[in-house]
């Protein structure tokens, strides 16, 4: 008996929707460092990163409530890890966009995902990664030279929490449902922004920054990183990691249109191998049905302030 793969709740139909929602996050993702590009300026995109951790970690605790989830030793762990890895992951990168154009950095930083996708990926799924990093060298001509060398750095220090951060999203979303591990990892990515950004920040606030920080924080992590959590349940890591390779092309887009960023027209042939490589990882992408798909693993409600299961 054949098995269709076009309908919803099928493999084809959970990798379609699994794609909508990183596009999604994607376009919020860049969209979000274009806005904060500008008040970097002003207070510095440490302070910047830290308003946007703060409101994003205040927001999910109020949504989703984690206290009410009864959490295993070993998922909170994982959550608490998410949220270190989370924090220097959106510090690192944001430290790297105000030293290199936003398509290099976000090219630099893909080599996280793309190392995902090399390590995890079999037969098709490592030949669309081998095409994302061609289009990946040519977004970043390296062998022009003249790139900062600490905003390159920065880039690959956040392209290792991302790749660190796709691994654990996965592993935390299968384990609980709902926004209950963003709900953990986001306070934790704000405690370690407070103690890095907090105390030069915190002098720069005003009304009207927190204002826009909130805003910002919804664009920039919030909406983001929960679609992320999502997608990851529908794909597999190597398939999600490739896709990411349209993240760098985005950022050249949003770049140019926001920042005036002007490619050269070889970033324009990296945006079409890494638009291939993404529609690639899309159509074989799909993770296999199973009881935690849909849901995750089953949580139960408890009392505030209960303890730990074992």
């Amino acid at each position: 008996m054949s098995i269709r793969t076009g309908g919803r709740g099928t493999p084809r139909g959970a990798a379609r929707s699994g794609t909508v929602m990183a596009l999604g996050s994607m376009f919020c993702v860049q969209a979000g460092i274009a806005a904060s590009v500008g008040l970097a300026g002003r207070i510095g995109p440490d302070a910047v990163v830290w308003l946007r951790l703060a409101w994003a970690g205040a927001v999910l605790l109020i949504v989703a409530r984690p206290w009410r989830v009864r959490f295993t030793r070993a998922t909170l762990l994982t959550c608490v890890l998410l949220g270190i890895v989370t924090g220097g992951m959106t510090m690192l990168y944001m430290a790297a966009v105000i030293r290199l154009p936003m398509g290099t950095a976000s090219a630099l930083e893909f080599l996280g995902p793309l190392g995902v996708a090399l390590a995890r990926g079999r037969g098709r799924a490592r030949l669309w990664a081998v095409a994302a990093a061609a289009g990946v060298l040519l977004l970043t001509e390296p062998w022009h030279g003249g790139a900062d060398p600490v905003g390159v750095l920065l880039a690959l220090g956040a392209a290792a929490c991302w790749a660190t951060y796709i691994c654990l999203t996965q592993r935390a979303g299968d384990e609980v449902a709902g926004l209950s591990a963003l709900a953990i990892s986001m306070p934790v990515a704000a405690v370690l922004a407070t103690i890095v950004a907090g105390p030069g920040a915190i002098g720069h606030l005003t009304w009207q920054l927190a204002g826009t920080g909130l805003a910002l924080a919804l664009l920039l992590p919030v909406i983001p990183f929960t679609l992320e959590l999502l997608a990851l349940r529908r794909l597999h890591a190597a398939a999600f990691g490739t896709l990411m390779c349209l993240e760098p092309a985005i950022a050249l887009l949003i770049g140019l249109a926001a920042l005036g960023q002007i490619p050269r027209p070889a970033a324009i042939a990296g945006v079409v191998l890494v638009i291939a490589a993404g529609v690639g990882a899309e159509r074989a992408g799909a993770r296999p049905a199973s009881p935690a798909a849909g849901s995750a693993a089953p949580v139960h409600p408890v009392p505030a302030g209960a303890g730990l299961s074992s």
